[in-house]
């Protein structure tokens, strides 16, 4: 059965209204309306091709919309958005304290919130390994923390949680939630409909480019008439959840 979660208490910090995206001739969102709210961890999920990367690069301000607004609502900040991409890669040669010190410096942070940082990812102990020399999951770790520097109000973290072990998963989560229960707006996408039903305070569904349910996990399974977010997600998804849809074809 999903759990309530405690609604968030402010206005959204970023909202996007109507917004479209095109590549070339396709449509790959369509009419996308979503507030983003302080301290909240908002989870896109969805079929692989739904649209959810290229909805977190807009809501992050590196793809402009074709078709409605992002409105930024979110206080002054040295930097106003983080963003974790799905395959976050670092300039080899630095260590892992080098290369968070280098963006730090960007935003004038001191070297001691660096360490704060990796020791919030969990990779203290990793501070002066070479960036290339970590695995898939410990890069990625890397990025999380990178997202968080400068204490931006909107973090957006595509698939956070990917090659991760599931100790580390989960981790990676309780940040989240800590972090959005420091006051950050959190948007995230995950496969891990478990960790997202958990610790989610809101969910949107996405498939084919446009959400087809959006809010509480438990609400959301009671409009669906279902006991979990698994299910509400199999009940809304159109077609075959084993196949990828590309410009409405299954592969």
């Amino acid at each position: 059965m999903s759990e309530r979660h405690t609604p968030p208490s402010t206005e959204p910090v970023l909202h996007a209204q109507d917004v479209d995206h095109e590549y070339g001739s396709v449509s790959v969102l369509e009419g996308v309306t979503l507030p983003i709210r302080a301290d909240a961890v908002t989870a896109l999920i969805g079929p692989n091709g739904s649209g959810k990367t290229t909805l977190l690069r807009v809501l992050s301000g590196l793809l402009e919309p074709t078709g409605g607004t992002v409105t930024d609502r979110g206080p002054d900040a040295a930097r106003r958005i983080g963003y974790l991409p799905q395959q976050p890669a670092f300039r080899p040669g630095f260590t892992v304290r080098e290369t968070l010190q280098f963006y730090g410096s960007l935003v004038g942070e001191g070297d001691g919130a660096t360490l704060e940082r990796l020791e919030r990812v969990g990779l203290a102990d990793a501070a002066d390994r070479p960036v290339d020399a970590l695995s898939g999951g410990m890069t990625r770790l890397v990025g999380i923390a990178q997202a968080t520097i400068g204490d931006p109000p909107v973090v957006v973290l595509d698939e956070p949680a990917s090659g991760l072990d599931p100790g580390m998963s989960t981790h990676v989560f309780e940040v989240a939630t800590e972090l959005a229960a420091a006051g950050t707006a959190i948007v995230l996408s995950s496969h891990d409909l478990e960790l997202v039903e958990r610790n989610a305070h809101e969910v949107a569904i996405l498939d084919d480019g446009a959400i087809v349910d959006r809010g509480d996990p438990g609400d959301v399974c009671d409009r669906v008439g279902v006991d979990s977010l698994r299910d509400a997600y199999e009940e809304s998804i159109t077609g075959d959840t084993r196949t990828v849809r590309v410009q409405g074809v299954t592969t």
